[in-house]
């Protein structure tokens, strides 16, 4: 380290030093005008040089700089507030205040990172602060640096503390607890029915004796035969059904709302629903596309799958070009040979938007259960509701009207063809897929 770096280039004086010598000049233009006042002023400047000069020594020469340590998840998670904590050590028998900057990531932009401290003597604190990315990728943390001043408070000092490192910013994974907790107490709620249906794609659980109520072609003829009065099987939900995540990646997906895109919403909700799935003992699955084939994760209910689907979600991004479904259907086909549930996250700004696409979608859904999960665009909705004033406000609340109103005749449209549809809010999204599934595999539709 230079002689000018070590004692004069991390050197900064204070609002009180500026005041200081600003009060001294005062004096000496007034001491100009009556002199027996110079000898004081002298005085007092002395004084206030010795002062600064003690504060230089006290923090160029005899002080331990206070030491500081970041700490950060591994992981952090996209739309989410997460938290990071700061620790600062003094290491003098002495008060003093520092000014801590953390250089954060470029994509925060953040400019304002200031926290203001006092720190006691020989004491260690911890400082914490929140941050909420809106964009999944890595995120470069840089320094540590802390402005620290005496009592006296005329210099400060910098120090710069190595702190640089590399987070990752993954979909969300914050509030899965949250999600998982709701899904058990839908299931609380259900009570402890067995729902029966013809086919075979329920799971025997046991035989027990025949009560009122119970359905006739349930009846085990060779147990009741055995036993001497009517004996039913009984069945439970099938757990090993198979579910699919089908995340658009196209143009409209680019979409943004409160800083996210609309890809990024999906994608949340895509993890926030393999958690449940994976609960349920369903397996599941994930198929991302836009104008070319994405990634495909065949599905499993392994835990290890939950890892595997967020490792691809991170890197996932949105395209430019409009999203082609007939190779979506040609891959579904080719790759998902049994029946399962389809949950396909994607968008429609009209109704002319669906209907390019309603044959491909309509191929799918013969060969399984198609839930197409599209957003409602809320800005169109508030503008939709809003007063008139003039007639340019008549014009724009006609036109949100109009394109609220095609969002509505996409779902019926999609009804007609019966294609199941759930239009949510991005902020509700999560909530909403996870609801529809739990209410189909209540149902037990697949």
């Amino acid at each position: 380290m230079s002689i000018y770096k070590k004692y004069i280039g991390d050197l900064f004086v204070t609002l009180r030093f500026y005041v200081a010598m600003g009060a001294c000049v005062l004096a000496y233009i007034i001491s100009f005008f009556y002199t027996p006042l110079y000898a004081f002023v002298n005085i007092g400047f002395t004084i206030l040089c010795l002062l600064v000069l003690a504060d230089y020594l006290f923090l160029f020469v005899f002080f331990k700089p206070p030491s500081a340590q970041r700490r950060v998840g591994d992981r952090l998670s996209n739309g989410e507030v997460n938290n990071v904590t700061i620790s600062i050590a003094n290491k003098m028998p002495f008060v003093i205040k520092i000014n801590i900057t953390d250089e954060l990531p470029e994509q925060l932009q953040e400019r304002n990172m200031n926290i203001k401290k006092i720190l006691l003597p020989k004491k260690n604190v911890e400082i914490s602060y929140s941050i909420k990315p809106v964009q999944r990728g890595a995120y470069h943390f840089g320094d540590i640096i802390i402005l620290f001043q005496s009592l006296l408070g005329f210099l400060q000092k910098r120090e710069t503390v190595a702190a640089a490192e590399t987070v990752r910013v993954y979909p969300s994974f914050i509030n899965l607890g949250k999600y998982q907790l709701m899904a058990q107490a839908t299931t609380n709620e259900q009570g402890n029915k067995r729902m029966r249906k013809i086919g075979q794609s329920m799971e025997f659980e046991q035989i027990k004796d025949y009560v009122g109520g119970d359905d006739i072609r349930t009846i085990n003829w060779k147990a009741t035969a055995r036993k001497g009065t009517l004996m039913v099987n009984n069945y439970t939900d099938e757990k090993s059904q198979q579910v699919y995540c089908i995340v658009d990646k196209g143009r409209l997906m680019k979409m943004p709302f409160y800083e996210m895109s609309l890809l990024d919403y999906a994608i949340n909700a895509t993890l926030a629903l393999t958690n449940i799935c994976l609960q349920k003992q369903d397996k599941i699955g994930l198929i991302s596309f836009s104008n070319k084939m994405g990634s495909v994760i065949a599905a499993d209910r392994k835990p290890i799958q939950r890892e595997n689907i967020m490792q691809v979600l991170y890197k996932e991004n949105t395209g430019f070009l409009e999203s082609d479904y007939e190779m979506l259907y040609m891959q579904v086909r080719n790759k998902i040979k049994q029946r399962s549930l389809l949950i396909l996250f994607t968008n429609f700004e009209s109704l002319n938007g669906l209907q390019r696409q309603v044959n491909y979608l309509r191929s799918i859904a013969k060969h399984h259960l198609l839930l197409v999960v599209f957003f409602e665009n809320t800005e169109l909705t508030k503008l939709s509701g809003a007063q008139a004033h003039n007639v340019e406000d008549v014009y724009v609340k006609t036109i949100a009207d109009k394109l609220a109103y095609e969002k509505r005749m996409v779902v019926k449209e999609l009804q007609k063809y019966g294609i199941l549809s759930v239009l949510s809010a991005p902020q509700n999204l999560t909530v909403n897929t996870i609801n529809k599934y739990l209410e189909l595999k209540a149902k037990q539709v697949l």
